[in-house]
């Protein structure tokens, strides 16, 4: 059964699907949480799609290393070495490797979930949406603690 949807989160996912995200809210379910956060200062988004920008570069250039860093303690536990995470990237997250064009779209903060959405261009002009869900740390660093890729009803030019 799911769980009611509150109005901070119904609001979220209004917003979510405006920009053409057509996906199953469950996907959404995963993630750390923040108690309490409504929204983020724009700083904090601004270093948010850093941390996504900088693990982008490094996945591009493969450095498996460094792109592994920008993991949350999960999912570095989950593929435990860098090798593992960036055949990982490659065989299910291609459409990240292969966009002409990216764009960050609109953050929402879903019941306490941080969620930075990232457009993608294909070559071939198909048009998807990467939904990341971020985790602060201790140390207050935004680190990746997953992403899943949805189909978008926004078309290419």
């Amino acid at each position: 059964m799911r769980p009611p949807v509150t109005v901070s989160r119904r609001i979220a996912l209004q917003r979510l699907a405006a920009l053409g995200v057509a996906f199953d809210a469950t996907l959404l379910a995963r993630g750390a949480s923040l108690p309490g956060e409504a929204t983020l200062p724009a700083a904090q988004w601004k270093a948010i799609q850093r941390v996504i920008d900088d693990q982008l570069r490094a996945l591009k250039a493969g450095d498996a290393a460094k792109a592994f860093s920008f993991a949350s303690p999960g999912i570095r536990a989950q593929f435990e070495t860098p090798t593992n995470f960036i055949a990982m990237v490659r065989s299910s997250y291609d459409a990240l490797l292969l966009a002409r064009y990216t764009e960050f779209l609109e953050g929402a903060v879903i019941d306490g979930r941080v969620i930075q959405p990232l457009r993608l261009i294909a070559p071939d002009n198909t048009v998807l949406v990467a939904l990341y869900t971020m985790e602060k740390q201790k140390d207050g660093r935004w680190k990746i603690a997953g992403c899943a890729l949805a189909p978008s009803t926004v078309q290419a030019a």
